[in-house]
């Protein structure tokens, strides 16, 4: 069984050989102590180790988010009109004229070209994207919003590093995940500012249906171009929890939110595709109706969901990611801490095979070696062992 097959039997609950698993290490400057503590030869072995079953693609629209950090990668993107870089003031903006923060650990939208900004906007304008219309600047809200226009989806090489990662990975090698990050919501909020997307929401919510169908639209256009290069899975992505539970109010999701998510979850579905969503938080409340309009799989499961209640109410109707705390088990717990609870978080989100083993988020900089190693040689021990939970 390939790595793909596993991951997509999980999804549509089909037997597996053994539970798949997928670990982000952020900091990989400790590959060498975890290899030790695994008893390895060398950091170089630690991948094959990990035995992780996915691969993430980006549009090279969507790469300035994610490569910020990683200046190569950015002066490429630069030669090919997808980034301009402010390297005096450490900002990445990218063609929908968002500007990100280079050097920190997360995503973080430190320039939105509606928010209105007269000192930002000044500092934003020599590296806003090309046909950026510079008057939006100085308009209101409504009306910049109806003037504002996306980037164009359907720029010929917008999906080469898919390709190249399709091809890379055509015998199953790893299911390739066409990353929807910066969903619906979350583009909405780099766009116009987190605050900013809270209050006109209240205050003037036809304005910013129009800037959600601009965005809605973008992804759906983008959605149908990656089924037709090969794509197996259907990715979408929005932060609608926090860590007690919704981040944003329920009319504002349903009424704005949900009827555009349910448009582009149709392309995928229509398509026979999977979808997969991420959401950090608790977002309990929520996912009654996004099952209902098409999700599959869940990513990252956090703790703060209530693990068994979530299994109690949807396991067998959904497939989960995550699990594994990385808030206070995996940094501040001991080796056989961590041990037990992957063990604990194994046994019960497992029940019926449709889990992929993860942390409830990338494992940062702040997790000893030692617990890495804990974590991961557990899970070769328990992978095989699903039948039995």
């Amino acid at each position: 069984m390939t790595r793909e097959e596993r991951v997509l039997n999980i999804i549509h609950g089909k037997e597996v050989d053994y539970l798949p698993s997928q670990i982000t290490i952020a900091d990989r400057s400790k590959d060498e102590q975890v290899a030790q503590a695994l008893g390895l030869k060398s950091g170089a072995e630690l991948d094959d180790y990990l035995d992780n079953h996915l691969c993430l693609s980006f549009t090279l629209c969507d790469t300035p988010l994610f490569y910020r950090n990683v200046d190569e990668k950015m002066r490429e993107l630069e030669a090919k009109g997808y980034a301009k870089v402010d390297r005096k003031n450490k900002i990445v903006y990218d063609t929908w004229g968002t500007g990100v923060q280079i050097g920190e650990d997360g995503f973080f939208a430190c320039y939105n070209p509606l928010q209105g900004n007269a000192e930002r906007n000044k500092m934003a304008e020599p590296f806003l994207p090309d046909g950026f219309d510079r008057e939006i600047l100085k308009m209101p809200f409504s009306e910049a919003v109806r003037a504002y226009q996306p980037p164009d989806p359907m720029r010929p090489d917008n999906m080469d590093d898919i390709i190249r990662d399709l091809k890379a990975n055509a015998h199953g090698e790893h299911l390739v995940v066409p990353g929807g990050y910066a969903g619906i919501f979350e583009r909405a909020y780099c766009v116009m500012g987190m605050e900013e997307f809270f209050v006109e929401s209240l205050t003037d919510p036809e304005s910013v249906a129009v800037l959600l169908d601009k965005i809605t639209d973008y992804k759906v256009a983008l959605a149908k171009r990656k089924i037709a290069i090969g794509c197996k899975v259907g990715h979408h992505s929005d932060d609608v929890g926090c860590q007690t539970g919704p981040l944003i109010s329920p009319s504002v999701f349903y009424d704005l939110i949900l009827p555009r998510t349910k448009k582009l979850f149709d392309v995928y579905k229509h398509a026979g595709l999977p979808v997969i969503m991420h959401s950090c938080g608790n977002i309990m409340e929520f996912l009654p109706s996004l099952i209902e309009i098409g999700l599959d799989m869940l990513e990252p499961v956090q703790p703060c969901l209530g693990l068994e209640e979530l299994m109690r109410r949807f396991g067998g109707k959904l497939t989960l990611w995550g699990g594994i705390d990385t808030q206070e088990i995996l940094p501040h717990g001991t080796p056989a801490e961590v041990a037990a609870e992957t063990r604990r978080v194994m046994r019960l989100l497992g029940k019926g095979g449709r889990y992929m083993v993860a942390p409830s988020q990338e494992v940062m900089a702040d997790v000893p070696a030692a617990n890495i190693a804990a974590m991961l040689s557990t899970i070769r021990e328990e992978r095989a062992n699903y039948r039995a939970y």
